[in-house]
This record gives C-alpha cells, sequence and structure tokens, in this order.
C-alpha cells in the first residue's frame, strides 16, 4: 500500500480509538442502498465541526459575485462540500465555479520558511486520485440543476505556476471565496499576490493554518503578500485552526 505522509497531534489512545471507529464504518451492517443516507453516524466531534464551519464560511458570499477557488485540494472534501453548498442555496447560479488546485503528489518543494516537520511529498495522495475525485464531484454535479453545464474544475500541477495560466486562460475571474490549505509557503504566497488583484469588497479569503507552529510558512506568506494588521484575521469556536478575513 502507498504510504502517505502528514502530521498527527493525536494520543497514541487516540489513534486506537480513531482506529476501531474506521474498522466498524468498514463493518457497517447497513444495507447499501441507505448508507449514505446514514453517514453522519460515522462523523466524529471534530469533522462535523469542520464541515459547520465551511458551511458559515460559504454563507457569507451567497451575495458575494464569483467562483470559489480551493489551495491545496488533496482528497477533495471542501469541494464536494461547496459544490453541495452551491446546490442548496443558489442551484440556479451556475456562474460560480468551483476550481481546485493541486499537485495530488504531495509538497512540490518546502523551503526554510516551513519549518522542521515538512517535507517534499507530504500530504500526497493515492496514485490517479484527481480521476476519483473528478468522478464524485462529477455526481455531485449531475444531482443538482443546470447539471448540463460544468461548473467545478480540477487543476493539476504546481499552483505557483497554474493558478497564474489560469487567470491568463479565465480574464473574466472574479474571487468571492479562496481556501487556502497549501500548508507551505511558497506556493501561499504566490498565489496570494495573484489573488488580491481578483477579489472584490465582501470576498472571503480563509486559510487552514494560521499561527500554527508545525506550519509557520503559511503565517510568513499572508504576513509578506498582505500584512497581518491589514484585515482583521476572523474565527469561530468550530475550530481551533481555521481563520479567515473579510475583504471591506
Amino acid at each position: 500500500m502507498q504510504k502517505i505522509k502528514v502530521l498527527s497531534g493525536a494520543s497514541v489512545s487516540e489513534q486506537k480509538l480513531r482506529e476501531d471507529f474506521i474498522k466498524l464504518y468498514l463493518e457497517s451492517p447497513i444495507i447499501d442502498e441507505e448508507k449514505m443516507q446514514n453517514i453522519g453516524l460515522f462523523i466524529n466531534r471534530m469533522s462535523l465541526s469542520r464541515i459547520l464551519f465551511m458551511h458559515e464560511l460559504y454563507q457569507k458570499i451567497i451575495n458575494v459575485h464569483g467562483i470559489v477557488v480551493e489551495f491545496g485540494v488533496r482528497w477533495g472534501q471542501n469541494l464536494a462540500l461547496f459544490s453541495n453548498f452551491r446546490g442548496i442555496y443558489e442551484p440556479y447560479n451556475y456562474n460560480r465555479k468551483i476550481v481546485g488546485f493541486d499537485t495530488f503528489e504531495g509538497f512540490p518543494e518546502v523551503t526554510k520558511e516551513d519549518g522542521e516537520y515538512n517535507l517534499v511529498g507530504n500530504y500526497g495522495v493515492t496514485e490517479n486520485y484527481e480521476a476519483y475525485l473528478n468522478k464524485v464531484l462529477q455526481c455531485h454535479e449531475l444531482d443538482s440543476p443546470i447539471s448540463h453545464k460544468k461548473k467545478f474544475e480540477l487543476i493539476k500541477g504546481d499552483a505557483t505556476s497554474t493558478f497564474g495560466k489560469y487567470l491568463v486562460d479565465h480574464p473574466e475571474t472574479i474571487v468571492s471565496f479562496a481556501y487556502f490549505d497549501f500548508d507551505i509557503y511558497k506556493p501561499t504566497k504566490s498565489c496570494l499576490e495573484l489573488l488580491m488583484n481578483r477579489v472584490t469588497k465582501g470576498s472571503v479569503i480563509a486559510f487552514d493554518e494560521l499561527n500554527c507552529p508545525e506550519f509557520p510558512g503559511e503565517t510568513i506568506a499572508l504576513m509578506e503578500a498582505v500584512g497581518l494588521k491589514t484585515y482583521s484575521i476572523k474565527r469561530t469556536p468550530l475550530n481551533p485552526l481555521i481563520s479567515y478575513i473579510v475583504i471591506d
């Protein structure tokens, strides 16, 4: 099995509990036709709080024009959530495209700003995962109105070059919501610098690891590209790390 390297702050007992929970999930006797309707059985407190926070963030941009962008897709759960939030709150807004950028191979490089814990290749995914994720997102889209219009896009590669190319290919782009989950310095800073010319008043920019000792590069990137005093960095009690700014 392919070895995927990630950092974990869980204790040994917490890891054991999660392993037992995964086993219960895999051994579920629920009939296949009803497994998806009962997925809430297996969403733990941490995962549910994260979903609630994503929902809270999405609600802030419903009346703001522009696309949704995620920098650092990994397994793609956020993209699926954003697609479903669009289907709930604005099912006929085919202009609300959802675009994800990722190498799908883990960190392409790390710099001194990223500290001692991060290594090239960390936070990768299984081989050809982006093809699988594309099928999953397509299923979500087909289950919503105006399904004949493709409203999502996955862009594989180093975003320090692919995001700039995307903006050249799509000069009309306005970003209403950007979610940064690169974790590391270089792509975060590069994409932030490009992004700031594409946001409008009311746009939300969220960050997964600001003020996090294990991932210092994300904070340094924001400090250098935007400045820490330019906007109020907000959070909610739902998650200890995720934070966001609102362009005003």
